[in-house]
């Protein structure tokens, strides 16, 4: 679970939207500005939400999607999920 909580995607997707919602205490009237970064923090989530599932599913021998950037090592992340259960028993 920490990999997953503590990627560098998440964390950096959450001081992101930490800005942002910095930026909204400040009174300053909302621009086309603001509304393009609270899009790209939208889209940023997304994608470090979707690496986590896709890296759960390739662990778990689930078949993930050809655009994917860690299709072709689903074989590798299964070795070690099957290695750090073996270490646990």
């Amino acid at each position: 679970m920490r990999k997953y909580l503590f990627g560098t995607g998440l964390l950096t997707a959450i001081t992101g939207g930490a800005t942002l919602l910095r930026a909204l205490r400040e009174h300053e009237p909302f621009t086309w500005r603001q509304a393009l970064a609270w899009i790209s923090w939208g889209i940023s989530l997304a994608l470090a939400i979707g690496a986590i599932v896709d890296i759960r599913r390739a662990s778990r021998g689930e078949s993930i999607a050809d655009d994917s950037p860690i299709h072709g090592s689903e074989s590798k992340l299964r070795r070690q999920r099957l290695a750090r259960r073996l270490q646990a028993d």
